[in-house]
């Protein structure tokens, strides 16, 4: 198993709290805090890009009401 390096988590208000971590590989990973061992793992530059895509709106119809 990869030495997976967590950011704190990013929390919503009274919503699961998501974690964003990286190896020394150049690996990414995603996953539900207190769930870590469960996680989504991808290239670094695939975790640069949904960053990107989050940001420019790409994923805003997930949030709708």
């Amino acid at each position: 198993m990869a030495d997976i390096v967590w950011e704190e988590p990013f929390c919503g208000e009274g919503a699961s709290c998501y974690r964003i971590g990286v190896d020394g590989d150049g690996n990414s990973y995603i996953a539900v805090a207190g769930a870590e061992a469960a996680y989504l793992t991808d290239t670094g530059d695939a975790l640069r890009q949904l960053i990107r895509d989050i940001k420019a709106g790409k994923a805003d119809h997930l949030l709708a009401d």
